[in-house]
């Protein structure tokens, strides 16, 4: 196989007439601007822009595709699927044809004193409002050449590119001869290096098999810009089953639109996939043959678990990734629901099993070490018991290898902003009794969470004239999801004032504010005394308490 040369203006021919289209598993474009900015530069500076791997198309296209971002739907006849390449061409072909909706491209004709160069490239954000794209003065010819600027799609070696550089040229100029010669010289000169550019490519042949045109395309990708698992199944579904994954995780987004405040859908789907496949989630698993096909064929099992689980986290008021103890919980819990029966006592039964199992996922360190094994254990020894068909204890409820934490460790669980698992789960356990918000008495919900923040229950700035650390500051129990605006109006009031305030400003008493406390498993007497040390030992003996009855544990020693 050798590297071929073929011109920028043979390339964007292919493109426009859709001769040339790429395999749907391909990524979308991923480059940023600077990058695109970059790949101009280089072809300005006639630097190389690296060879791009295509693949010859016979009578028959060899997967299913699609055109170049931008480019035209229907075409030709297709001949080639480009493999590898995408980001350039891409970029090329939308810059050249200002067809990036947020950003425009410039040549400006002035030195470049880093590269050496008399001219460089440069792009501004672009944005609509009530039809009119601005900034304005970016499609004012006169504006542009005060600065010496052209746009870089007059630039584009076609015939309707040259016909638009000369109206520019003459609107630029504003009926100056000799300006206008000078606009059309330097751009004419700059679009010949535009119009000379050579991107050499790689051809595979139409008679290439599948299989191994995707193990090239996965090679060459993993060693330039690293692929991630669920890139390289793409590929491998649309080898094995003609299907574009892409298409089934935009129908699972549409599905059960909330699962991205949890965790990526790819990772969750490949790992539902797995656990039903009886095996260990994780990426050997993706890449082994025969996942890929199993991945079709349990595909709407693994929607219809995955929707019923993410309703079931938000009857847990578990709302979101950030306030999930152990994302890990969400395999199992999954591609088990994706076996349970609807309705009557087969689910109510599973639910009850299934609150003990994510609670003690959450309260112990079962997910601590070797997680993806554990899940699969899981995932297989809860299954026997919605089944029936198990009598021993799984794992996961084992009270003697997992215990619950003590009112000690409670007491110690830090922050829950951070990734800390008790952190989290102490905050998840006292949501769970509704989290009211102190003034406003709204339950906390999907709809209202974004705009709730961490209070300091015990003023961070109060504590620390009372000669607290951080680290004794910055703890679970201390904290409370409220209101931006209630967070505001309590800043950093003493306890006691801000706890009486509430009681006069809702003008319901005394018993309503406990309620709204009870809600978030906080203790009434003793953050009213504002004895920090009682506070923190009397919520933490809450809090553990309904960890017992969450996970259906014995209470056991605090």
């Amino acid at each position: 196989m050798e590297a071929r040369n073929r011109l920028l203006p043979d390339w964007l021919t292919k493109i426009r007439t859709r001769q040339i289209v790429l395999p749907r598993f391909q990524r979308f474009q991923a480059w940023s601007h600077g990058q695109i900015t970059g790949l101009l530069n280089n072809v300005l500076q006639e630097l190389p822009a690296g060879a791009v791997l295509i693949l010859e198309v016979g009578d028959k296209e060899p997967f299913h595709s699609r055109p170049v971002v931008g480019a035209p739907e229907q075409g030709d006849r297709i001949t080639e699927h480009l493999l590898d390449g995408q980001q350039r061409l891409t970029a090329l072909w939308r810059s050249l044809h200002d067809h990036y909706e947020d950003r425009s491209y410039f040549v400006v004709l002035q030195q470049d004193d880093e590269a050496g160069a008399p001219y460089y490239i440069v792009s501004y954000s672009r944005w609509e409002k009530k039809g009119q794209r601005y900034p304005l003065w970016l499609d004012e010819p006169i504006s542009l050449w005060d600065k010496r600027m052209i746009p870089v799609s007059l630039l584009r070696p076609d015939n309707e590119a040259e016909r638009d550089l000369e109206k520019w040229a003459e609107a630029a100029s504003a009926d100056d001869r000799e300006i206008e010669r000078e606009i059309t010289r330097e751009a004419n000169r700059l679009r010949q290096k535009f119009a000379s550019f050579n991107i050499p490519f790689l051809s595979l042949p139409s008679t290439t098999k599948n299989e191994t045109a995707l193990n090239v395309f996965i090679q060459m990708n993993t060693s330039a810009s690293p692929l991630t698992a669920y890139d390289i199944v793409v590929a491998q579904v649309e080898a094995a089953a003609g299907r574009s994954l892409h298409e089934l995780t935009d129908r699972l987004r549409q599905e059960v639109p909330s699962i991205e405040e949890y965790i990526a859908p790819p990772d969750l789907m490949l790992a539902v996939t797995a656990l039903l496949q009886d095996k260990v989630p994780n990426k050997s698993t993706y890449l082994a043959n025969g996942f890929s096909d199993h991945l079709v064929k349990v595909w709407d099992q693994t929607v219809s678990g995955i929707r019923r689980a993410i309703s079931f986290l938000e009857e847990e008021k578990i709302f979101d990734g950030k306030r999930l103890p152990t994302d890990v919980v969400l395999y199992p819990l999954a591609a088990l629901w994706s076996q349970v029966s609807d309705g009557l006592d087969a689910e109510g039964c599973a639910r009850y099993l299934l609150r003990k199992y994510i609670w003690r996922a959450f309260c112990t360190d079962r997910y601590e070490r070797t997680s993806a094994t554990r899940a699969l254990v899981d995932f297989r020894q809860i299954s026997g018991l919605l089944r029936g068909e198990s009598e021993s204890v799984a794992d996961v409820f084992d009270e003697s290898r997992y215990p619950l934490p003590s009112v000690e460790e409670i007491k110690l669980a830090g922050w829950p902003v951070r990734k800390d698992r008790l952190a989290r789960a102490v905050l998840a356990v006292a949501l769970r009794s509704g989290g009211l918000d102190f003034a406003d008495g709204s339950p906390v919900s999907r709809s209202n969470l974004k705009k709730r923040e961490y209070h300091h229950l015990f003023p961070n700035a109060w504590l620390s004239r009372a000669n607290y650390g951080d680290e004794e500051i910055f703890r679970s129990l201390n904290c409370g999801l409220v209101s931006w605006r209630t967070n505001r109006t309590i800043s950093d009031k003493p306890p006691s004032l801000y706890l009486k305030e509430r009681m006069e400003a809702s003008a319901l008493g005394e018993a309503e504010l406990r309620r709204r406390l009870d809600s978030h498993l906080i203790p009434f007497e003793p953050i009213l005394e504002e004895t920090y040390e009682g506070f923190l030992k009397k919520r933490a003996e809450m809090i553990r308490e309904q960890m017992v009855d969450l996970c259906g544990a014995q209470s056991g020693a605090l």
